[in-house]
């Protein structure tokens, strides 16, 4: 499809309006994020607007800044380093720590224990009547101290992605809930633990008209006429590979490549060197984007790819991150929900045929959105 003919096939979905009074009773819930990125803190947030608007009491922390030493710090910018600038380092500690294998291998426990105290005397100090965890490391967190005894009250993890890690698993949480039946069959049959599908959760703009659209359609078309606008993500962080290399690539095809650069300022100088491709940083309205776009190229399966899949944007994974970013694509292309491209040919046929295979992938990914999370944490 190029610009001038019909829209992509997406048809709003109905935003789902809060009950009128606490399912369960007015809680008071802790939701534990940690600010890898930005995609844990976007999903905390949107289970306390959902908290909130049910009558309940949310607080959210981050469970990098319960560790003691800087090491919550330290983690983070050792992940950020990686992810940017030596991927393959990356690859070898999801290997060894998070990636399922047998025989003995090495536990999240002992990282995450040395942030009990706190935890516990922020529950106490909150008043807390039950935690959520939306980070791997916050749920070994709650199942020791669950486990334990310290944790007294009840113990949620969201698991946010679409391929399950050894380091989500810990079988003193109290309930998991999971994006897709899949993921909560493998829940299930590593802890026994009760598990309920609930699939992503996304804020109420990705599931309904985005007024901001057509101030992007114009902006794409003032960019590059008659070319359609395709995304390119790369994270808050703006970790990619190659993306000004894909960049020229749909420039060459006769896309108007959009790379959306996170909080870096360097892959956004790069990118925009790229005669043809919009480079662009943070991006504040990303429903008006996403809706005015005609794919989203993904390489993470996180928030973006997420969002993309509640606008009804098609999703492509092309050149995914190491470790759970390749984990998290292959596993929504196995899913039906997006296609993976092998190579850079692979990706502009599989661009090419959106106006075939696109609407049934779209229609697939949107019913993944079949519950609220926070109305299953409320009745714990």
């Amino acid at each position: 499809m190029r610009t001038g003919e019909s829209e992509p096939v997406r048809t709003p979905a109905e935003v789902p309006s809060p009950p009128p009074s606490p399912p369960g009773g007015r809680r008071r819930p802790l939701i534990l994020s940690a600010s890898m990125g930005a995609g844990h803190d976007t999903v905390a947030a949107e289970l306390a607007r959902r908290a909130a608007a049910y009558g309940h009491e949310p607080q959210v922390a981050d469970v990098l800044q319960l560790l003691p030493y800087g090491l919550g710090g330290g983690l983070r910018r050792s992940y950020q380093a990686s992810v940017r600038h030596f991927p393959w380092v990356y690859a070898g500690v999801y290997g060894a720590f998070l990636r399922g294998g047998r025989g003995l291998r090495p536990s999240g426990v002992p990282l995450a224990r040395l942030a009990g105290d706190r935890l516990t005397d922020l529950v106490e100090r909150l008043d807390a009547d039950v935690v959520v965890s939306v980070f791997h490391l916050a749920a070994q967190l709650t199942g020791h101290l669950r486990a334990r005894g310290r944790l007294r009250v009840p113990s949620a993890v969201f698991l946010v992605d679409f391929a399950v890690h050894r380091q989500w698993l810990h079988p003193g949480n109290d309930r998991y809930l999971c994006l897709t039946d899949g993921a909560a069959a493998e829940v299930r049959a590593a802890l026994g633990t009760p598990v309920v599908t609930t699939g992503p959760a996304v804020a109420p703009g990705f599931r309904g008209p985005a007024p901001g659209a057509a101030r992007w359609r114009e902006r794409f078309a003032g960019q590059a006429p008659g070319r359609p606008p395709v995304v390119l993500s790369a994270g808050a962080w703006g970790a990619a590979s190659r993306p000004d290399a894909t960049a020229r690539l749909l420039t060459g095809a006769g896309y108007l490549p959009v790379v959306l650069c996170g909080r870096n300022p360097r892959l956004r100088e790069r990118v925009a060197r790229v005669p043809g491709a919009l480079a662009l940083d943070w991006v504040e309205d990303m429903p008006g984007l996403l809706s005015a776009a005609y794919a989203l190229v993904d390489n993470a399966a996180g928030q973006t790819a997420v969002q993309a899949l509640a606008v009804g944007l098609p999703v492509i994974g092309y050149r995914p991150l190491p470790g759970h970013g390749m984990d998290g694509v292959r596993r929504m292309a196995g899913l039906g929900v997006s296609e993976l491209a092998p190579d850079a040919p692979g990706l502009l046929t599989a661009l090419g045929r959106l106006t075939e295979d696109g609407p049934e992938r779209v229609a697939r990914g949107r019913a993944l959105f079949r519950d609220d999370p926070m109305a299953h944490v409320a009745r714990l």
